[in-house]
């Protein structure tokens, strides 16, 4: 199986080296950044093509940011003579256009739920038309030590706006209000919470507001707050209670 990965970061990387070694695949990589897809190359272990070749691969992988993927899905899609998979971490928008682009295709979306460094783990899979090509895929990221598990866009995307774009907002919200206090006074709670701000704050920005962007959930997390700060002792008993 030859693979062509459209996007050379860290999660295009993430997919090519588990193809290559789970799948006994030969993997390229094309990037807008030359020189990002020729380091890539190097340290998976692949080649590099332009954008613009009129090369065809098996499986074509897009892998770059979410604002761009639904173009990429139709700029490359062409290049795809069996399957078209995308990671780009949302999945409604990128489902459509690998409908529109590859009808007769196979379809695969997947979002790690792990930041490529903390590999593996779990896995969102929607088979939106499986075959061998997407099933070779779907079990190299298995025998990688994966978890990958069977969901719809819709019910992807409607976590997502909980468990990334809300997290990250409370997340970020208590770090831009927090005073800088000294180790001494920490409790457990806060101690927590500033470890997840330290874990947050050292990724990419772009990924954290392309989330924001696609994404419901900071609106919530700033409503919920008011709704606390503005509460009366009993009114937020009874929040409490219900949190419990």
């Amino acid at each position: 199986m030859n693979v062509l990965v459209v996007g050379a970061g860290a999660m295009g990387q993430w997919f090519a080296h588990t193809v290559r070694t789970h799948a006994d695949a030969t993997v390229a990589f094309t990037d807008l950044d030359q020189s990002a897809a020729e380091a890539a190359a190097t340290t998976v272990g692949g080649r590099t093509v332009a954008s613009d070749a009129a090369e065809t691969f098996d499986v074509v992988c897009i892998a770059v940011p979410m604002p761009v993927a639904e173009a990429a899905i139709d700029e490359f899609a062409p290049h795809a003579t069996d399957a078209i998979v995308d990671v780009t971490g949302s999945m409604a928008g990128p489902v459509a256009a690998m409908r529109d682009a590859m009808p007769d295709g196979q379809r695969l979306s997947l979002h790690p739920l792990f930041a490529p460094e903390n590999a593996p783990g779990n896995v969102a899979v929607v088979a939106d038309a499986s075959g061998p090509d997407a099933d070779t895929v779907v079990d190299a990221l298995a025998a990688a030590g994966n978890n990958c598990f069977e969901t719809t866009a819709a019910e992807h995307d409607e976590a997502m706006e909980t468990v990334q774009a809300s997290a990250h907002a409370a997340v970020l919200a208590f770090a831009m209000a927090a005073a800088d206090v000294p180790d001494r006074f920490q409790t457990p709670i806060s101690a927590g919470l500033f470890d997840l701000v330290e874990q947050v704050t050292g990724g990419d920005p772009r990924v954290y507001s392309d989330i924001q962007r696609t994404f419901d959930g900071a609106d919530a997390v700033a409503a919920a707050a008011r709704e606390l700060a503005d509460a009366d002792a009993e009114t937020f008993e009874r929040l409490y209670e219900q949190l419990s």
